[in-house]
């Protein structure tokens, strides 16, 4: 009896990874060094990948020809060669509409925390001066309201729909950058107009960041894009950080050019640009957008339904191509 195709997950993940008549492989909760997991993908049939994964020639030679998909744990898949896994017939699929709640949802936390000085308010409230200077004036603490405000989103996809439907609670006007135009962004209840970057950029009163990282997309907002802000404006970004010229944006913030900024992404991550930490306008969070135990849990029942399939001559559900 030939043994059971191989699945290796490279990183702990919530729910269950499971496909049948395949045996599964997990490695630890720690993200393992990157020789540990080259060593654990061979032989492997498929693969479960972060994006902190690169897949690149070598993985792919690491796994060997015995490799037919890679199932990437994420909605994007810069982390993957995409051209390399087609000429060696390897399939790529990711799980785009399992992040897009949590994701939106982290975007508006950040527009929020900026918005109302959270982390000014969180360090006073914890600190000895709050009792000993008792209650604040009225003139303290005064945030940025968004009742009637304009919110520019930068990537018309699946979250940038979700975050501009929240901002219907505050009754925002919405703009948003693509490609193309999108329908699903102009039809009620959102009722938004497609502008250019520069437009949208000069308009808005928060700016989030929804985009795909590409060579196009890789330091659209530098500094020429932030001078086109409001200088009240607050620039979000839940999509990938070299998106956003991390050093420019710093520079802006410093200068009082822009209300804050709210990153769960950063141009060289896991490594934060030194000048953001100390500022209190600017709201840090470590790339967890889709950490919510039901999606995550998600995630992982769609990495095993797209392996399933191509391990049965199917079409994945949620195929990645090349181009």
């Amino acid at each position: 009896m030939s043994e059971k195709p191989l699945v290796v997950v490279t990183r702990e993940v919530p729910g269950e990874v499971s496909v049948p008549g395949a045996r599964v492989r997990m490695l630890g909760a720690e993200r393992p060094p990157r020789a540990d997991v080259l060593e654990a993908v061979r032989g492997a049939t498929a693969v479960v990948t972060m994006y902190s994964d690169k897949v690149d020639a070598e993985f792919l030679d690491a796994a060997g020809p015995s490799l037919r998909v890679v199932s990437n744990f994420a909605v994007g898949f810069e982390n993957i060669d995409l051209a390399l896994c087609a000429s060696r017939g390897v399939v790529v699929t990711n799980t785009p509409d399992a992040v897009t709640e949590g994701t939106a949802d982290l975007a508006w936390l950040l527009v929020m925390a900026v918005a109302r000085r959270l982390i000014e308010a969180d360090r006073y409230a914890r600190s000895p001066e709050y009792p000993a200077r008792g209650h604040l004036g009225m003139t303290e603490f005064l945030g940025k309201d968004l009742t009637g405000r304009t919110l520019c989103i930068v990537g018309a996809g699946r979250i940038g729909r979700a975050v501009a439907v929240r901002s219907l609670a505050w009754g925002m006007r919405v703009l948003y950058v693509a490609r193309s135009t999108h329908m699903d962004f102009e039809l009620a209840p959102i009722a938004a107009s497609r502008v250019t970057l520069g437009e949208g950029l000069a308009r808005a009163d928060v700016v989030s960041v929804h985009t795909p990282l590409t060579p196009e997309t890789r330091g659209l907002i530098d500094a020429r894009a932030i001078a086109l802000m409001k200088p009240d404006a607050i620039l979000v970004n839940t999509a990938r950080g070299p998106v956003v010229d991390e050093q420019a944006l710093a520079d802006a913030l410093a200068r009082g050019h822009l209300w804050g900024a709210g990153l769960d992404v950063y141009e060289r991550e896991p490594v934060v640009n030194p000048a953001l930490i100390p500022m209190t306008n600017v709201v840090l969070t470590p790339h967890i957008g889709s950490a919510l135990t039901r999606f995550r849990r998600e995630m992982s029942r769609i990495c095993s339904e797209n392996i399933a399939a191509v391990l049965a001559g199917r079409e994945p559900p949620n195929r990645v191509r090349a181009g």
